[in-house]
């Protein structure tokens, strides 16, 4: 199709997106009924887990039955993205239902001794748990936090009733004297914990589902598996024993716990006669970083922190047994932004009329109701990086000294056919929708990478 023929519908997409129509999307929730009948949700992240890491995905070399069954129970999103392509501003995303550059969080903050005064999730933000608080829900969050190390922006002040896990962004999985660096946490007391972690998270979170059975709650599993450091205990290392590469038999090891670990969330929910009255969503936080874990974004192009397919579109997936389709493949483009107001739409919340989110309420497009895509235009900026999807076409810069790229993701989902030179009017067209988006965002609220580790050079398929 020409590039003339093309130009008004992406500028009607523009307006579209530019509008506040996210946020009447969101407030079209199911009506609210008694809080008896409110579904529980559990919210499940794995770190650093990339594309390919998934057998249903093409992992041949490490299976992940668990994650397999969790896709063939629930829909699988093949176009689903995360709005970051590093872990905290992800999931400041999440938690929100918004772009976090809204806001300033942009970058991911560094250590704790190291991170900035003003980092942290702003409580003029709102998170998922503090929605569903006030309607009757018991909230609770194990796992990684990483939106705020100092009082008043840990999980027990930002919604959450019970809390066990850590706050910064990674820490070891084995017990020893490092692991104090970053602490686990009961609450904001200190514990010490003897299991290794993946198997800990899953212990607490099988416990909290036991605790809270004739409950409504909304649990948040936040696994910091499988970013690194490469740590593995026998158990799951045995089961690796033909790769002969040993960061990739420890990245499998890891992978399999964690596989593991919610083959038990949702058993868990199915033994405790939960299953149909529970909506689960499963996703990663942003892309593998193959070269220091071996994890594989196989056939995307890039990596963790970039702007390419690699960095931002990620393992995706929901199930609510009989209220959504088991066993089907979404391929509209969706976004970890879109999980806020579907969970508020399941549990009949409808935010306050100036509530600005940028998810959408993806209920109805998962259930046949509505056949377009919930999303005509989708957006990334990360320091000197930045993207735009419209449609089936992306624009992306990858640094500041670099010229735009433009791709037919319908054609080229490894983003190798850079067709700029070739679609100058479309490029110019695009820029524009991203512009004038970029207008609405603030600064960043501390300073951060934003560039691609120059190491990984200008990444390819691995």
């Amino acid at each position: 199709m020409a590039t003339a023929n093309r130009t008004p519908t992406i500028w009607l997409t523009a307006l579209s997106v530019l509008m506040p129509v996210a946020a009447a999307q969101a407030a079209q929730a199911e009506p609210a009924g008694k809080a008896a009948k409110r579904p529980n949700i559990v919210l499940i992240v794995s770190d650093d887990q990339g594309y390919n890491d998934i057998g249903i995905q093409g992992c041949k070399d490490i299976p992940t039955p668990n994650l397999d069954a969790f896709a063939r129970r629930g829909i699988r999103f093949t176009n689903g993205y995360v709005s970051c392509p590093v872990c905290a501003p992800t999931r400041a995303g999440l938690m929100t239902g918004r772009y976090q550059q809204r806001f300033g969080f942009e970058f991911n903050p560094g250590p704790e001794g190291q991170a900035s005064e003003r980092y942290g999730l702003p409580v003029t933000e709102k998170t998922i748990a503090e929605r569903l608080k006030p309607v009757g829900y018991v909230t609770g969050m194990v796992g990684k936090w990483h939106l705020g190390f100092k009082a008043g922006m840990q999980p027990p002040q930002r919604g959450f009733d019970e809390f066990f896990g850590f706050l910064a962004g990674a820490r070891q999985y084995l017990p020893g004297r490092r692991a104090a660096v970053a602490p686990i946490l009961r609450g904001q007391e200190p514990v010490d914990e003897k299991e290794y972690l993946t198997d800990a998270f899953k212990r607490e979170a099988l416990a909290f589902i036991d605790r809270h059975t004739k409950d409504t709650f909304f649990l948040y599993v936040p696994f910091n598996a499988v970013h690194g450091p490469l740590q593995a205990t026998d158990r799951y290392l045995k089961r690796f024993d033909g790769i002969s590469d040993q960061n990739r038999r420890i990245h499998a090891a890891m992978l399999s716990a964690l596989d593991d670990a919610v083959g038990e969330i949702m058993t868990k929910l199915r033994d405790s006669g939960l299953e149909e009255n529970t909506l689960v969503f499963y996703l990663s936080d942003n892309g593998g970083p193959t070269r220091q874990t071996t994890s594989s974004n196989i056939p995307l192009r890039g990596f963790k922190g970039d702007v390419f397919e690699g960095g931002i579109r990620v393992p995706f997936m929901v199930s609510w047994k009989g209220r959504l389709p088991a066993g089907k493949v979404y391929d509209h483009p969706v976004i970890s932004l879109d999980i806020h107001p579907t969970i508020l739409a399941a549990a009949g919340v409808e935010p306050a009329a100036d509530t600005r989110l940028d998810g959408v309420n993806l209920l109805p497009y998962l259930k046949g109701e509505k056949t377009e895509r919930p999303h005509d235009t989708l957006f990334w900026r990360f320091g000197n990086q930045w993207a735009v999807r419209s449609g089936d076409w992306k624009l992306l810069k990858a640094g500041k000294d670099e010229d735009p790229m433009l791709f037919s993701l319908k054609d080229d989902i490894g983003e190798q056919s850079d067709l700029a030179a070739k679609e100058p009017e479309r490029v110019s067209t695009l820029r524009g929708v991203y512009e004038e988006w970029n207008k609405q965002l603030a600064s960043p609220r501390w300073e951060g990478g934003g560039r691609r580790p120059a190491a990984q050079g200008r990444p390819r398929n691995r």
